[in-house]
């Protein structure tokens, strides 16, 4: 192995993304021939050991990618300090180390990539990328042509304005709408406080498409693995 900087040496060891490896480092919970290392910049020698939160890590040989359909109560972490089931309770039959790429609140269901592939999950995640992500909302009341005009035209959701996002009408019940809307951010809550701005509260909400990658009919709690396809696809972002 050559040298190759820390950030990416944890993410190719399948812990976290590079941008939150960086965190780890700043934390101090990494760690480089005994002693803990706080140089985001450092780069790892072949014959270094490395400890990320006091277990020794290495670059994995080989790359999974799995397709989740995320249950609502779950969290997309890889641990929680309130005793929560996180997503890898749901993955059975994984010996490597994976961690989910990006999140989907506690209440939302569905399209979860995890991996221990650091470079992909950092493209997925990277602002840069814009990548498309589409979600099926079941809202209040019905949502009107003013209020879809407002989302597709972008709105002010508190400190933050969004982007014009694309909407389709799936359904209108008596006092619910069922909604598809894609957008290509990830701020904190961005589609329930967006329903929320044109008085639409969110009922259920499940993310059904990330980029080309569709949840189709996994059921729900169910995953499988990414085919070449869709794995040169994610490269290829």
């Amino acid at each position: 192995m050559r040298t190759v900087r820390i950030n990416k040496y944890i993410a190719f060891s399948g812990v976290t993304s590079r941008r939150k490896a960086d965190q780890l480092i700043l934390d101090g919970k990494v760690a480089v021939n005994g002693a803990v290392m706080k140089e985001p910049g450092y780069d790892v020698k072949p014959d270094d050991e490395v400890l990320c939160e006091g277990r020794k890590i290495s670059p994995e040989a080989s790359k999974t990618y799995i397709l989740l359909n995320k249950p609502v109560g779950y969290v997309t972490t890889t641990s929680d300090d309130k005793n929560r089931p996180t997503v890898l309770d749901l993955i059975q039959d994984e010996d490597r180390r994976i961690f989910p790429v990006g999140r989907l609140d506690y209440n939302t269901s569905g399209l979860l990539i995890l991996t221990n592939d650091g470079d992909v999950a950092n493209k997925l995640m990277h602002p840069s990328k814009e990548l498309d992500k589409t979600y099926r909302a079941v809202v209040s009341g019905i949502l009107t042509r003013g209020k879809i005009a407002r989302l597709e035209k972008g709105l002010d959701i508190g400190g933050f304005r969004t982007s014009p996002a694309k909407v389709e009408i799936r359904k209108h019940n008596r006092n619910s709408t069922v909604v598809d809307i894609t957008i290509h951010e990830g701020k904190n809550h961005q589609v329930r406080r967006m329903f929320k701005a044109v008085g639409a509260p969110v009922q259920e909400l499940e993310r059904i498409k990330i980029g080309n990658l569709v949840i189709g009919r996994l059921a729900v709690g169910g995953y499988r693995k990414l085919g070449p396809a869709e794995v040169e696809y994610l490269k290829s972002i």
